[in-house]
């Protein structure tokens, strides 16, 4: 068991998971045009630089903005499930 390695793992998965709390949060107030402000701004800043790569790969589709579900989905199924490998075997004694 490798403590470090352990820690730096939740840690990792907890940067993850309020990284997906942003991107949903930004994603809601995306729906609000008139919703705008110094959060907004900041929220944006930290979001749209991971959407703008996707953006340039998969445009949006019939109007539809799909980078947001690409990025999701890809934190979520590829991203978490190393980070929960890794935490496993890290922090789980054999």
């Amino acid at each position: 068991m490798n403590s470090a390695l352990c820690s730096l793992s939740i840690v990792l998965n907890n940067v993850l998971t309020a990284y997906i709390v942003l991107l949903f949060i930004y994603a809601v107030v995306s729906w609000f045009p008139n919703a705008r402000g110094r959060w907004v701004d900041i929220l944006a800043s930290l979001v749209e630089p991971v959407l703008r790569p996707v953006r340039r790969i998969i445009p949006p589709i019939g109007g539809i903005d799909i980078a947001f579900l690409v990025v999701f989905l890809l934190l979520q199924v590829v991203v978490r499930h190393l980070i929960g490998i890794a935490i496993v075997d890290s922090c789980v004694p054999y």
